[in-house]
């Protein structure tokens, strides 16, 4: 199947998806923020990246600007339930910065399956 980096730092989430994916049988690499996710990177090129946007650290704008200019192939899924902004503009401002689709918390498992199967198939 396929390489996935989920970034969020709900532990909960992570490990959630981390078990998802695993179970669907992708190879998952997990993250707290964005700046482990990035180290990652150098290591284990993904071929698709989950990743939340209010982070401590390096938030997801950040994290998806950076991925998509030193790897333009990886496909972005951004994921958030919102903070100071309405959740719509963090995921205007995401897709401005690269990123592929997003995904409003909370949401269902099936859901995001569904959006991975269709970025990894495009």
């Amino acid at each position: 199947m396929a390489n996935l980096l989920i970034i969020d730092d709900d532990k909960e989430i992570r490990t959630m998806l981390g078990s998802l994916f695993e179970d669907n049988g992708h190879d998952v690499t997990l993250a707290e923020d964005g700046e482990k996710g990035l180290k990652t990177l150098d290591v284990n090129l993904p071929d698709l990246v989950i990743t939340d946007i209010i982070m401590p650290e390096k938030e997801g704008l950040e994290t998806i600007r950076e991925i998509k200019r030193n790897y333009p192939g990886i496909k972005i899924i951004v994921i958030s339930g919102g903070g100071n902004l309405d959740v719509k503009s963090y995921f205007k401002i995401a897709h401005t910065f690269g990123a592929d689709a997003s995904l409003a918390k909370p949401f269902m498992p099936s859901e995001l399956i569904i959006l991975v199967d269709e970025l990894l198939q495009s």
